[in-house]
């Protein structure tokens, strides 16, 4: 099983369009790499592919892995996007692929209804790209010898179903189809991806043991970490996010895990994305890797 890291990032990437902070400056200097916004590609042979959401990057994303290139004057070896919430990083682009080329579109119900109420993604031709709504639990094949079972994780609804007054706390940890963690699997491994979990109950931990591979949330590293950097008043746990540090924090609660571990899905505002950071060695010295732009795992 082959698996490309088309972007890394959190909503926005890095550097983020309007931040000025530390860490975009030392991208924009060239000290450390930009990331775009989270979205893997899997394949069990390298011909055919799936991805693990569409971020709003995923053009570019495309033409970064030769993998994903035509094969012929119109062609793509894309058969399936697999969505994980109804987030803008993780379905806006599927409006880059709107070029009548056939694939099939994996999401919960929820999910599913969030886009077809939104006329935009009426640009999806529904004579080539089904929607297909998975049934969470429930075993699927979007390639030939892959396969993938959704499951419920803690979240919360996509920022743009909140409401109108962004301001209210809304239920961050619901447990339903808003918010999903995949499992996927071929003859050769396992790997887990979860690039959005608001927490850690004992049974998701257990449920994670079984890894060979594990992509998780890494948005910040505290939940004050955008009050700390001046960016923003919202906290890791008011965007349905949990933090890595802490007694409750990820690398605490996934202390026992023996497989591979990846952050992904990073916060421009996260120290851990510096080089020098003692949050940096921290990870690095409970076993954890950062995911970048372009990284390649084969299982």
């Amino acid at each position: 099983m082959i698996i490309r890291i088309l972007g890394a990032g959190a909503g926005g990437g890095l550097p983020q369009w309007n931040c000025g902070c530390a860490i975009c400056g030392a991208v924009r200097e060239g000290r450390i790499d930009p990331m775009t916004q989270s979205s893997v590609a899997v394949s069990s042979d390298g011909a055919a592919w799936a991805l693990l959401n569409a971020a709003p990057d995923l053009r570019v994303q495309m033409q970064a892995c030769p993998a994903l290139h035509p094969a012929g004057l119109r062609h793509s070896p894309l058969r399936a996007v697999v969505i994980t919430n109804g987030d803008v990083d993780h379905v806006a682009g599927l409006l880059s692929l709107r070029e009548k080329t056939a694939f099939d579109l994996f999401a919960t119900p929820a999910t599913l209804e969030a886009l077809a109420v939104n006329p935009i993604f009426g640009v999806l031709d529904p004579q080539y790209v089904l929607r297909r709504a998975m049934t969470l639990e429930e075993a699927f094949e979007p390639l030939p010898g892959l396969t993938i079972t959704a499951y419920a994780v803690p979240g919360k609804v996509p920022l743009y179903l909140e409401g109108a007054d962004f301001t209210d706390w809304p239920q961050t940890r619901q447990v339903g189809e808003q918010t999903i963690g995949l499992r996927i699997e071929d003859d050769r491994g396992v790997f887990h991806y979860l690039p959005g979990c608001a927490d850690l109950p004992d049974w998701l931990c257990a449920r994670l043991a079984e890894a060979d591979l594990l992509f998780f949330d890494g948005t910040v590293w505290a939940d004050d970490d955008m009050l700390r950097s001046g960016t923003g008043r919202k906290t890791g746990a008011r965007m349905g996010h949990m933090s890595m540090t802490g007694p409750d924090g990820s690398l605490a609660r996934l202390a026992h895990l023996t497989g591979r571990r990846v952050y992904i899905h990073i916060n421009n505002t996260n120290p851990v994305l510096l080089p020098e950071a003692r949050e940096r060695a921290e990870i690095a010295a409970a076993g954890w890797e950062l995911a970048r732009d372009g990284m390649e795992i084969v299982l």
